[in-house]
């Protein structure tokens, strides 16, 4: 029989679980990472990861619904570091980029890696929610100050877009000196901002 463990032990071990998870993850891929790997990895029998999770689909589901609302918590707080609408818009992006290049695993596993089935994990998708409505909800307050002109919600996703690529090409290491990561968010911006600016009547 089994050692029945303390919930520090328990809390420890899934810790140290989802950490290695995450790294395997985003280095191989998650067709390629098994359970008995992730077993051996920390040096425990094949059937131990299974007293904390279903499978390795549960385990991500679980990765990614904690890295959503981490980085959901990072842009609500960015939000409320001001009462103007632009300087919030400023601080979420700042936030936004911090999280990115900070925790650049847990940003790959939530925005570039499909998972079949999110749907049957409740708690992924309150997380995958909560992330999406808190980096669009800086563009309202825009709107309806008259700053921009448009629909928050597409305007936001339109934000969103220009800068998830930026930063999936600058952690890829794909942009030159001549154009780097500041260069061309700051542009990718400056364009969308001039674009849904409202035009003089």
């Amino acid at each position: 029989m089994p050692r029945v463990l303390t919930t520090a032990e328990l809390a420890d071990f899934r810790e140290k679980l989802i950490a290695i998870a995450t790294r395997l993850f985003v280095e191989k891929g998650r067709e390629h990472v098994t359970m008995r790997e992730l077993a051996a990895e920390l040096g425990v029998s094949p059937m131990t990861p299974y007293r904390y999770f279903k499978d390795k689909e549960d385990i991500l589901a679980a990765i990614r619904a904690a890295a959503f609302d981490r980085f959901a918590e990072t842009l609500e707080k960015a939000f409320e570091t001001s009462p103007d609408a632009i300087m919030r818009t400023n601080a979420v992006g700042e936030a936004y980029m911090r999280f990115a290049f900070g925790e650049p695993a847990a940003y790959r596993l939530m925005f570039d890696m499909a998972q079949p089935g999110e749907a049957d994990y409740p708690d992924l998708m309150r997380a995958a929610d909560r992330a999406r409505r808190t980096m669009t909800a800086h563009v309202r307050p825009l709107v309806e100050q008259g700053i921009l002109e448009g629909d928050p919600v597409l305007i936001g996703h339109v934000f969103w877009t220009a800068l998830h690529g930026a930063i999936v090409l600058q952690l890829a290491g794909k942009l030159t000196e001549e154009c780097d990561f500041d260069t061309i968010a700051r542009e990718a911006f400056r364009a969308l901002i001039a674009g849904f600016t409202p035009k003089a009547q």
